[in-house]
């Protein structure tokens, strides 16, 4: 190192309270002591603190010496107007835009390639993002100036705001005084700078090599400075004029009152007044070096976007997983309830046998007629070759056409029982048979397990019940309830009509009602429904998680509701969330694995809480209860925030 550049001149010596005998001598800081050292710069806003800060940057970049600013208020990139420095940060005013993916990039330039940086964190509206980068720019000098023993100055505006005096010290103040305590060694220095001395950890301010105190009148600060020095620069530091403040140092005996020289370059962080400033033209740096960050850039967006792949890509195999469990799920409802419909059947054996006959038969699209002999009165016999044909003839018996059920569901039992072909009136001096008890019990039976299974959802995802499952298992039912109630009513000879005008409706209670010889018809009401006296723990449970909700996702949930499927984005963005893909699928996420809503295909998503209250309830549970309470849940939960 050449003898001009030892030393730096940034001041001269000025008269006052604490000041030298001798005024306008030039005051220099040793290099080496600077940019290996641990310095402080302090004076409230407009006392001239950042002006020599400046000052202290202009001269290091005259000799061309190390030198990172964090720059916590934008106002460093004046020193482009005259120098070659990279301006890095978070928006469109920097040379390029810069991540925690590019602090070991910038931490080679900065020590291996001796390019000065600008790391402006204002620049950065998350103030975490901005200590994230800091922190990891830090870490990477540290690491890098153990290998390369160069010379370097690290210089943080507003310095406590990483290492406070109150409060706990944050990932990124650990990494600041680590560097203060042990960069010396390594040729790594540390400079803060700050207007609120009060705020700063005292361990820092008291290991300094250097400080530079300019003025200060709040009464917390100025104690500081009693502490540090004594009660006669307490008092003179609230009086020192602009740019003014007390030189206090390790290589020199006493403290030297000075007046720091003004900065050469545009002073972005000067007040703004009423007078007109113009920005002057500033340099460029080297496009080599914006290139070789831009590739770091490139590289970054592109993992990301792999990432957002992969991440859609899980959450697609995520609900390709949960359709299967729910196939397999329902299809192991499915057999169960097929099993009891079979016990359902078989329970009486007159149904079944009746079945049978009628298929063997071949009586056209239904049963026609007892096939009980009309003579004698015993059953026809039964080969086992026609029991074993009734599971494929049934297939081709076709249902009479009845009133629907929800869903699209025919009830067995629902039509006209002892009516001829023609309408006409039956015979009124046909000898009705008695009720058989057993038969009306194995068609209620039947008739509440096709109701179930009328609630069971396609594991295909259309909502309804599977319709090959669901026309088979009916067939059967039907065509066996049918003949049962034919042979319980002693109707011979008789037609199971389709049209239900003057029919009478099967009840669940007392069985078939319809047309009888003497042209009565009873009427069955509905009975009221009747809530529990106290609350189930479930819909307790799912009020409390749909209402725990962060406020978007619980809005994307109303959204499913009330527009019916959609997909992430769309309804991340009808919530107030932006259509971001990478948060919509975070909190559609959060939806999906708690069940409040499923794929449908294609990327879409539908509203399932009504679906999932009544599998957690069971299905003993009454559908206008789980109805009432479904309810009770959406308006409680979801009403618009």
């Amino acid at each position: 190192m050449g003898e001009e550049r030892t030393s730096i001149t940034v001041a001269e010596t000025s008269n006052g309270p604490g000041g030298s005998r001798s005024v306008g001598e030039s005051v220099s800081l040793p290099v080496v002591e600077l940019l290996t050292g641990r310095g402080f710069i302090t004076g409230k806003s407009g006392s001239g603190k950042s002006n020599s800060a400046s000052v202290v940057a202009e001269r290091l970049l005259d000799n061309e010496l190390g030198l990172l600013i964090v720059d916590i208020d934008g106002e460093y990139y004046g020193l482009k107007e005259e120098y070659e420095i990279l301006h890095v940060g978070g928006d469109e005013e920097c040379d390029i835009q810069v991540t925690t993916d590019h602090a070991e990039k910038l931490a080679g330039l900065a020590l291996e390639q001796n390019v000065p940086i600008i790391l402006d964190v204002s620049s950065y509206l998350d103030e975490s993002v901005a200590e994230r980068l800091l922190t990891a720019v830090a870490r990477s000098l540290f690491a890098k100036a153990k290998k390369q023993k160069q010379p370097f100055l690290l210089l943080v505006e507003e310095i406590h705001e990483y290492i406070p005096e109150q409060g706990s010290v944050g990932e990124c103040g650990q990494m600041l005084i680590k560097i203060g305590k042990r960069g010396r060694k390594h040729g790594l220095g540390l400079c803060g700078v700050s207007q609120r001395p009060a705020d700063v950890k005292k361990d820092f301010i008291t290991q300094c090599d250097w400080l530079l105190w300019h003025r200060l009148t709040w009464q917390n600060d100025t104690r500081v400075v009693r502490r540090i020095l004594d009660g006669t620069y307490a008092d003179a530091v609230e009086s020192l004029d602009d740019g003014e403040g007390f030189l206090v140092t390790d290589w020199t005996d006493d403290v030297q009152r000075v007046q720091f020289h003004r900065k050469q370059t545009f002073d972005a962080g000067a007040t703004p007044g009423l007078e007109d400033v113009e920005r002057p033209a500033l340099k460029s740096v080297s496009e080599d070096l914006v290139a070789e960050l831009a590739e770091i850039t490139d590289e970054a967006t592109a993992r990301a976007d792999r990432i957002a792949e992969l991440e859609a890509e899980l959450d697609r195999r995520e609900t390709r997983i949960e359709e299967l469990e729910r196939e397999l799920r329902d299809a192991r409802n499915l057999r169960g309830l097929a099993e009891q419909f079979v016990d359902a059947l078989t329970s009486h054996p007159s149904v079944a046998d009746d079945h049978r006959r009628a298929v063997r038969d071949g009586s056209g699209d239904r049963p026609t007629h007892d096939s009980r002999d009309e003579t004698t009165g015993s059953a026809a016999q039964t080969t086992d070759q026609d029991a074993e044909s009734v599971s494929s003839d049934t297939e081709r018996v076709e249902l009479p056409s009845v009133p629907a059920w929800p869903g699209g569901w025919r009830e067995p039992g629902h039509d006209r029982v002892g009516h001829t072909d023609t309408d006409e009136t039956p015979d009124e001096t046909a000898t009705a048979k008695p009720v058989d008890d057993s038969a009306a019990e194995s068609r209620l039976s039947a008739r509440r397990l096709l109701s179930k299974l009328a609630e069971t959802p396609d594991p295909r995802g259309d909502g309804s019940p599977r319709a090959d499952t669901r026309e088979a298992i009916e067939r059967e039912v039907y065509s066996g309830v049918a003949l049962a109630e034919a042979g319980a009513t002693g109707a011979d000879e008789t037609h199971v009509e389709s049209d239900s005008t003057d029919g009478g409706v099967a009840d669940d209670t007392t069985g078939v009602t319809g047309k009888t010889g003497s042209n009565t018809e009873t009427e069955t009401e509905t009975e009221p429904v009747t809530m529990p006296d106290e609350e189930p723990l479930v819909v307790r449970e799912l009020k409390a998680e749909v209402g725990g909700l962060e406020t978007v996702t619980r809005r994307m949930l109303a959204f499913y509701r009330e527009e019916g499927p959609a997909s992430a984005q769309n309804a991340h963005f009808a919530a107030g969330g932006g259509g971001d893909r990478t948060r919509a699928y975070a909190h559609n996420r959060t939806l999906r694995t708690r069940g409040l809503v499923v794929h449908v295909g294609r990327g879409r998503y539908d509203y399932h809480l009504r679906d999932r209250l009544a599998e957690k309830l069971g299905d003993h549970a009454d559908p206008a209860v789980v109805e009432a309470y479904a309810t009770e849940i959406e308006e409680t939960t979801l009403a618009v925030d």
